[in-house]
């Protein structure tokens, strides 16, 4: 260490280790000097180490501001001084640390300053004890060793040790060599952290080149939204940037940085959608650390909600404004003529933090930038694709290269070709042709339906079965009937029996016995029973009817159609009225059923109606047999009355097609019930586009220029 007042006189060991000590030290200061630390960090660990190499009570660092104040770095001990206590001290404690600091440096010139207590400087420059109030002075008990620190841009700051009073004018001169050869390290320090604020600053210049660039270069929506994503989160060093585009209040994600693609309906879209319209609705800033409690209730309900599913740490939400034409000071007559006092939500940017919710130096400012950037690029971008018929104009600028002079015969060549192309289909004739899905089925077909509900008792059938006109096909057996025949006869019985015996009791010898009033009893019992009689009867022969239609006979002579008809019906219950089988004549004539659109009935009727006798050309191709095109012809009597829903065609309405039999059967050897037909119904001629493009015409009829 450097020798203190109060040590005594050292040997040369101790002298030699006091060197050493100082070496060690000034080492290690400038070790310090030379790490990427915080300067707030440096001035800690640097005036920590002096005021240990020189055994001091204290010292502090004052820096120069950029007003050109001097304001405390860092200090230890300062309170000891008294200057805080005393208002005169500080001015002339002030006046001091300029004087060091804009003295002149270089040969011939001192730098630095060692005062004793209680001592400044008087007017003429010469050191004096109790110099006045307005002179540079040191009204403390400690000496005041002070050094200037420097670095390329000239004076920066002063170091200032606060020293016993007392040791010789040698130590005290050594005190002041060894803190201006740390000053120069600290000196050193300063340039190299300019240096390398100047390339932090250099490069954040060319990344906001590029972004404010690559964000202005195209007017697409999308394609900014992703630029300003990418860029911008490279720009401000956030973990993720996420964009929403929308004018009003309603905006919805357009780009989130590092992703091409995302799913709008996830759980994290959803969320961040709904803060983002939140904040726009308020129109506010939105900046979270991790605190809810101050802002609006709709943004922290929304804002919370995310962060729970997202665990962001910090994040910024900033609606994206037009403020293009906007002057703030607007007046209500200007509005009247235009002008705007506030700007329109045109999105959102959203800036997160996934790790740490401190906020970097200087992280605001290139939001800002971002934010500003952001804004102009979007606005006029959806100015640009909102104009009328954009899409057409940008085409037709892309295509002006071809009206140039070296490619102008080739673009005249070919714009003939399609115009000639385009007059061929206008012009030329050719077959109008509507198609539909058909089904083959022989003219003869019948269903045979339940007549009563019961249960399939006996099946006298099977798949394919031929069978006669009136043969019986199935019977079913009804335990409820049954159960309602026996009650019926026994009651016919029962009251038979009671009738038989009232009229033997009134008839002979017995009746003679009954007295007026018995007889007239019993006569009228006799008409009641007759009566029931005759109702029992009727019900009695209504029941053996229901009886009979148990057996279910064919009503046509023909083949059983219906496939699996034991797995179908055998001891299965059914209802009446429901189908049991389907009984065709298959050796008999046979019809064709086109399933055609409703949409495209108005063409056949049309061309029914034009026709000379009444009646359309329908070519048609068999399933089985797609080498011989059969003809047919469809009537006006043939077209179904009303369309019906089919399945997944959606309304049609069904053609009854009939044909030349000897040709089918010719065609078709062993023609199958529904065998699936592709039909063709010829209605007319008509140019060759519309033949192609009718169902695009007929849309673009009822579609669009109806509504126009």
């Amino acid at each position: 260490m450097i020798e203190s007042p109060s040590a005594a006189v050292p040997d040369d060991d101790a002298i030699r280790r006091a060197k050493s000590e100082i070496q060690r030290i000034v080492q290690q200061i400038s070790e310090l000097s030379r790490q990427d630390i915080s300067p707030d960090r440096y001035y800690e660990e640097f005036l920590g180490k002096v005021v240990a190499a020189l055994a001091a009570p204290g010292g502090a660092i004052w820096t120069l501001s950029d007003t050109g104040q001097m304001q405390l770095g860092y200090q230890i001990n300062l309170r000891q001084t008294g200057l805080a206590e005393n208002p005169i001290a500080q001015q002339q404690h002030g006046r001091l640390l300029h004087r060091v600091l804009s003295a002149p440096t270089g040969p011939g010139f001192e730098e630095g300053a060692v005062i004793p207590p209680h001592s400044g400087f008087g007017a003429d420059g010469e050191m004096i004890a109790n110099a006045s109030d307005d002179s540079p002075a040191n009204a403390t008990d400690f000496l005041l060793v002070l050094a200037p620190v420097h670095n390329d841009q000239g004076p920066q700051g002063v170091i200032e040790v606060f020293q016993r009073p007392g040791a010789r004018p040698q130590v005290q001169q050594g005190y002041l060599r060894f803190l201006l050869q740390v000053c120069q390290l600290a000196g050193d320090f300063l340039r190299s952290r300019r240096l390398a604020h100047l390339a932090d600053k250099q490069s954040l210049w060319e990344q906001l080149e590029s972004f404010t660039r690559l964000a202005h270069d195209r007017l697409d929506v999308r394609q900014s939204a992703f630029t300003i994503a990418n860029e911008g989160r490279r720009l401000i060093g956030a973990d993720r940037v996420t964009v929403a585009v929308g004018r009003g209040r309603s905006p919805k994600i357009e780009a989130i940085s590092g992703q091409d693609t995302f799913d709008t309906r996830s759980n994290v879209s959803t969320l961040l959608t709904k803060l983002a319209r939140a904040v726009a609705k308020t129109g506010e800033d939105v900046w979270y650390t991790g605190d809810t409690t101050k802002l609006a209730p709709q943004v922290e309900k929304a804002l919370d909600a995310y962060v729970d599913e997202s665990q962001t740490k910090a994040m910024a939400i900033l609606p994206l404004v037009d403020r293009r034409g906007v002057d703030p000071e607007a007046t209500e007559e200007d509005m009247r003529k235009g002008g705007r006092r506030e700007g329109e939500v045109i999105g959102a940017l959203i800036v997160e933090q996934m790790v740490d919710n401190r906020i970097a130096d200087g992280f605001t400012q290139r939001v800002d930038v971002v934010r500003t950037h952001s804004e102009t690029a979007l606005a006029n971008a959806l100015e640009h694709e909102g104009l009328f018929l954009m899409p057409v104009w940008k085409a037709l600028g892309k295509a002006s290269w071809l009206f140039r002079r070296h490619t102008l015969p080739k673009t005249v060549l070919v714009s003939s070709l399609i115009a000639g192309a385009i007059a061929a289909a206008l012009l030329v004739q050719k077959d109008f042709l509507l198609e539909g899905d058909g089904k083959l089925r022989p003219r003869d077909l019948v269903n045979v339906f339940a007549q009563i509900d019961g249960t399939v008792k006996t099946l006298l059938v099977a798949d394919e079965a031929q069978v006669n006109l009136d043969a019986e096909l199935i019977v079913l057996e009804s335990v409820d009937l049954e159960k309602d025949l026996a009650a019926t006869r026994g009651r016919l019985k029962a009251i038979g029996a009671e009738y038989d015996d009232i009229n033997r009791e009134t008839t002979g010898q017995r009746g003679d016995e009954l007295t007026g009033e018995e007889r007239a009893q019993k006569m009228a019992r006799r008409a009641t029973l007759y009566e029931e009689l005759i109702a029992l009867r009727a019900e009695l022969r209504l029941l053996e009817t229901k009886r009979e239609l148990l057996t279910v006979t064919s009503p046509l002579k023909g083949q059983v159609i219906t496939s699996r008809v034991e797995e179908r019906l055998k001891g299965r219950p059914v209802r009446r009225g429901q189908v049991l089988l389907e009984i065709a004549n298959p050796d008999g004539d046979w019809i064709l059923d086109v399933e055609m659109p409703d949409k495209r009935l108005g063409h056949i009727t049309k061309a029914l109606a034009e026709s000379p006798d009444k009646r359309l050309e329908v070519d048609f191709l068999l399933a089985t047999n797609t080498e011989e095109r059969l003809t047919g012809w469809l009537t006006e009597e043939n077209v179904a009355a009303s369309a019906e829903v089919r399945g997944d065609k959606g309304n049609t309405v069904l053609l009854k097609v009939e044909f030349d039999q000897a040709k089918f059967r010719a065609a078709a050897l062993d023609p199958k019930v529904g065998a699936e037909v592709k039909a063709r119904v010829h209605c007319g001629r008509t140019s060759w586009a519309y033949a192609y493009l009718h169902d695009l015409v007929d849309f673009l009829r009822s579609k669009v220029l109806f509504r126009l």
